[in-house]
């Protein structure tokens, strides 16, 4: 019985030399302050569990990976997740893809607006994109009687 309660206290004993290093650990320290860095490693963690999902379902793993596009959606997913939480981790901080498609969208919905309003801007897309304008008199060749 000795055996038994020093193998259980040399247990305890490691495990609570791990706990101490966990504590002194800033990767851990990390993990544990920032929620965004939380939800990347959670959303990775959920879009690695559904494309193991999808792909054993029965069909082989190379017929699945290039037809099934929820399975290359959820492998994507589940990718840049570990990669937005593996720079988090480094330190730097990417920016949001949104910025950039904001712009853009401000951007069309500015220059729609202009060509509705302004006539000459019209005209002026128009023969950028048609070429210019030309005169055109038609005239006859045949005699009228």
């Amino acid at each position: 019985m000795a055996t038994k309660t020093t193998g259980a206290r040399g247990a305890a004993l490691k495990a609570g030399k791990a706990a101490a290093g966990a504590r002194e650990n800033p990767y851990v320290q990390r993990m544990i302050e920032d929620p965004e860095l939380r939800d990347n490693v959670r959303h990775a963690f959920d879009s690695a569990r559904d494309a193991y999902k999808r792909m054993s379902n029965g069909k082989p793993p190379a017929k699945a990976l290039l037809e099934d596009k929820k399975l290359q959606r959820d492998l994507r997913e589940a990718t840049d997740s570990l990669r937005e939480a593996a720079d988090q981790l480094r330190g730097k901080r990417r920016r949001k893809r949104h910025r950039g498609r904001r712009l853009l969208f401000l951007v069309v919905v500015g220059a729609a607006v202009v060509l509705a309003v302004n006539e000459n801007a019209r005209k002026a897309l128009l023969d950028k994109v048609f070429g210019a304008e030309e005169e055109f008199e038609y005239s006859s060749t045949t005699s009228s009687s």
